[in-house]
């Protein structure tokens, strides 16, 4: 539902989670360049690993000393960069690690703050999150992007932007204390800004972008638990343009995310959870039918979602060479030889219908651009 809620966004690991657990907080939006007009993709994100594991220095997972005993990795990580552009070059991601006693965080609404440490392994300034602000700087030279246990590519990027989150996507119950009692699921989500409008600017490597809320795009929300869902399966897209009265729809959104429930240890099959906001009107699905393809240029998925009032039908895919693979370790500090899949140019088409006496009543087909997705492996099958 269409529900801000910001002491879920602010909720902190607690627990055994505390100690074999994650938190990832992920902003992604559009900036242009003034000069060339070239329009590229960044993101933003915030990541909590093992907090209660934290020691005055960071711990990575991957370096060989602590992979080789099996010690678990505990640190705050700001991973930024950019996505493949349409000819599928560029895409980054740097990453800049910190000790858990460098952050700074205060209740709902949430506020984190990390101090910049002239330390190997944390090359960044101060970076600040808020509900509405980002601002941070990230630099890896060379030979720190040769450390396989830093997970990331060189180079340097500084934001500095402001949110608005215009419309949520919030799980209900399904994100609650009791299911999370439970631990009914891999991975726990609340979309608190899956359609928001950013403004400011961003410095790639020397070279400045301005972000304008219009073409922003933007895209915000957070997963939180003990690791990630597999398959890892996420679509959103606020980019949309009625074939209705041919106009871009300004604060409607599309909101899709996999989850893997389990029945004490035992993983069950994997659902998704579908949010479509259209001309101020909230369509929340959660039975859905879904099959996905594999080409030699592009992923695909076409999902089917009903309830009671309505039916949404939706064919979306991205190019191959536009995603970017992205580099993260699990609380149990193990890395995935085929790492989740992530891209900004997705595109498709919705159908959205109303249920009337038995019909299908077709309300407006929606066209898809600029989508961000991500994809794990294998893909999620229904």
């Amino acid at each position: 539902m269409n529900l801000s809620d910001l002491a879920r966004n602010a909720h902190m690991l607690h627990g055994p989670l505390s100690k074999k657990g994650y938190m990832r907080w992920w902003h992604s939006f559009s900036g242009m360049q003034p000069e060339s007009r070239e329009i590229r993709t960044f993101f933003v994100e915030f990541f909590v690993m093992n907090p209660g594991l934290g020691k005055d220095r960071p711990i990575l997972g991957q370096h060989p000393h602590n992979k080789k005993r099996g010690i678990k990795p505990s640190y705050v990580m700001v991973k930024a960069g950019v996505f493949p552009d349409e000819n599928g070059d560029g895409g980054r991601q740097f990453h800049a690690f910190y000790p858990l006693c460098a952050l700074q965080a205060t209740g709902s609404p949430l506020v984190m703050r990390l101090k910049g440490s002239p330390e190997k392994h944390c090359q960044a300034g101060d970076c600040f999150y808020s509900e509405d602000k980002l601002t941070g700087f990230v630099e890896v030279t060379p030979q720190e992007a040769r450390h396989r246990s830093f997970m990331t590519d060189s180079g340097s990027m500084e934001w500095d932007v402001t949110i608005r989150k215009a419309v949520s996507c919030h799980t209900g119950i399904r994100a609650g204390r009791f299911f999370q009692a439970l631990n009914a699921w891999e991975s726990y989500w609340h979309g608190e800004g899956i359609r928001s409008f950013f403004e400011g600017s961003v410095i790639l490597d020397g070279i400045a972008y301005e972000v304008t809320p219009d073409l922003s795009y933007g895209y915000a929300d957070k997963h939180w638990g003990r690791n990630f869902n597999k398959p890892w399966f996420q679509f959103a897209c606020g980019c949309l343009t009625s074939e209705r009265n041919q106009k871009q729809l300004r604060h409607s959104v599309l909101a899709v995310n996999g989850l893997c429930p389990r029945f004490l240890w035992f993983p069950l099959r994997q659902r998704l959870m579908l949010q479509l906001t259209y001309m101020g009107e909230d369509f929340e699905f959660s039975r859905c039918k879904w099959e996905t393809k594999e080409t030699g240029s592009r992923y695909i998925w076409h999902i089917l979602a009903r309830n009671k009032t309505s039916v949404v039908k939706i064919s979306c895919s991205c190019t191959r060479q536009q995603m970017l693979s992205l580099q993260y370790e699990t609380p149990e500090g193990k890395k995935e030889k085929q790492p989740p899949l992530a891209g900004a140019g997705g595109t498709g088409t919705i159908r959205l219908y109303r249920r009337e006496s038995g019909d299908r009543v077709l309300i407006d087909t929606l066209k898809m651009e600029n989508a961000f997705c991500i994809c794990g492996m294998p893909f999620p099958v229904s």
